[in-house]
């Protein structure tokens, strides 16, 4: 299938302001192509570090605290010294966004590794010279035609782990996971993959949560071996607020192939349609009336906020 068939939870058109935003790395802001790192450093040589991505909709982070507290939950997890304190983060990311005039439709992306190594090698006490923090920001918005369009899903066999492999909850910088799982879809015809639990499970896609709506119900995985997902938690709460009954369960592909809407959340594009599982049309090829409702107080969640 041709590369431009594909569509993606992340489609944004060009913005060709991007070319000239500035990036923090270390405190400083920098032009884009002097935004650099060490071959030495954690991140690049091992995966070694945790990020988080955020948006800003009308001059407002939404939920900066959740990102911020998974943030530092991760921190603590991997025995990682961020350096800084949330009030400092925040401030540093609030500079960026100054630096480069965003106020609205605008991308965050914070990372934190364990720093420059003095050595090649995994051992953390080798990360001598303090964490390395980059924030980039880009001005980006969603593609609303991939609301049209909607994705299409591949189950692939590779599964989001147990938490004695690594926890999928943990937003840290090794992917490649995911990326094996991803490419195994594209190869497959798809756009993304979907991933079971290691009992098989639906559980996930390479990149976003994961949803099915069966008879006016939503419903999601336990969240046991699933991304700790911020946009995952607002649409179930969401759901109890508006007397839509919502549940965290167990389920298998024959309940999915057979649901009526099934959709993705995941910061960057709120809430995506999925069209076609397995070679199998959901909904007809169009967005459900669950999905746009859902869509539509996810909106007005964020509007609230500021």
């Amino acid at each position: 299938m041709p590369e431009n068939d594909h569509v993606s939870t992340h489609d944004a058109p060009e913005d060709v302001r991007n070319a000239d935003i500035l990036i923090y790395v270390d405190g400083k802001l920098v032009p884009r192509e002097q935004a650099v790192v060490s071959v030495y450093d954690s991140g690049f040589m091992l995966g070694d570090g945790i990020w988080e991505g955020m948006r800003v909709y009308d001059g407002h982070i939404a939920f900066m605290d959740e990102h911020l507290g998974r943030l530092f939950e991760a921190a603590l997890y991997i025995d990682l010294d961020i350096g800084m304190t949330r009030r400092e983060l925040v401030q540093a990311v609030q500079e960026v966004l100054s630096a480069n005039q965003m106020q609205s439709d605008a991308h965050i992306r914070l990372m934190v590794t364990r720093g420059k190594k003095r050595k090649p090698f995994q051992h953390p006490h080798l990360s001598v010279f303090g964490s390395t923090i980059v924030i980039i920001a880009e001005h980006s918005k969603p593609d609303d035609s991939v609301i049209e369009k909607g994705i299409r899903l591949h189950t692939v066999p590779h599964h989001r782990g147990l938490p004695l492999t690594q926890d999928a909850k943990l937003n840290s910088h090794s992917k490649l996971n995911c990326i094996i799982a991803l490419n195994h879809a594209i190869r497959a015809g798809a756009d993304e993959a979907l991933m079971l639990d290691p009992f098989g499970f639906v559980n996930t896609t390479n990149a976003c949560n994961f949803f099915i709506v069966k008879k006016g119900q939503v419903w999601t995985s336990t969240g046991d071996y699933c991304m700790n997902g911020i946009t995952r938690q607002k649409v179930i709460d969401i759901c109890h607020k508006n007397e839509i009954p919502v549940f965290e369960r167990n389920f298998s592909l024959v309940d999915t192939y057979s649901a009526d809407e099934v959709f993705l959340t995941g910061t960057f594009g709120a809430q995506t349609p999925v069209f076609e599982i397995d070679g199998r049309v959901i909904g007809g090829r169009k967005a459900g009336p669950i999905f746009h409702r859902i869509r539509e107080l996810y909106k007005d969640m964020i509007a609230s906020e500021r």
